[in-house]
């Protein structure tokens, strides 16, 4: 997936698809609609955030996701998208009788859930930092689980909730006080 280190080459190529509809623009006006559409000013300041990136040959994380063993489809959506609020972003099967491989997400955290026996081991535990975590943990116990009743620690300088899916994989929602 493309992103703002990017620009130049997604520039060039929206001057060569308009210029092939015989709509041509400069490539100074192509850097500034591709700054605009990653919600910046001007071209100005999308090259001034390149320039501070990363060197070449540097090392950067982007983000990460976590994969959870599930054995139960119909559990998992009750647990992930009933009680803790997530979506489907999508779901990936090899076939109609194969397991599933999906991702969930919710408020910028996603995860993948697996019936895959491969792809993780049920029982482990994935530490989400957040804000709002009062507010996590009031609509949790809003909605009645029947399977769980999620309390609110403060634990060491941050507060946190602890959830446990079916399958024994742990979410501990973490907010550190006063941030």
């Amino acid at each position: 997936m493309r992103d703002y280190r990017d620009a130049k080459s997604m520039a060039k190529a929206l001057r060569e698809a308009l210029a092939a509809h015989d709509a041509p623009i400069t490539h100074s006006q192509a850097l500034e609609i591709v700054a605009r559409q990653f919600g910046l000013a001007s071209w100005n300041i999308l090259s001034a955030r390149i320039g501070d990136g990363m060197t070449q040959g540097s090392i950067a994380f982007e983000r990460t996701v976590p994969i959870v063993r599930i054995f139960d489809v119909a559990k998992a959506h009750e647990f992930y998208l009933g009680f803790l609020g997530f979506s489907i972003d999508w779901e990936h099967r090899f076939g109609s009788d194969f397991p599933l491989y999906t991702q969930v997400s919710r408020a910028g955290l996603q995860l993948h859930l697996s019936e895959h026996a491969g792809d993780a081991t049920p029982g482990g535990t994935t530490v989400v930092y957040m804000k709002g975590i009062r507010a996590l943990h009031a609509e949790l116990t809003a909605r009645n689980y029947r399977y769980m009743r999620p309390g609110l620690e403060e634990v060491d300088g941050r507060l946190e909730v602890t959830v446990t899916d079916p399958f024994n994989n742990r979410i501990r929602f973490m907010e550190v006080i006063g941030s």
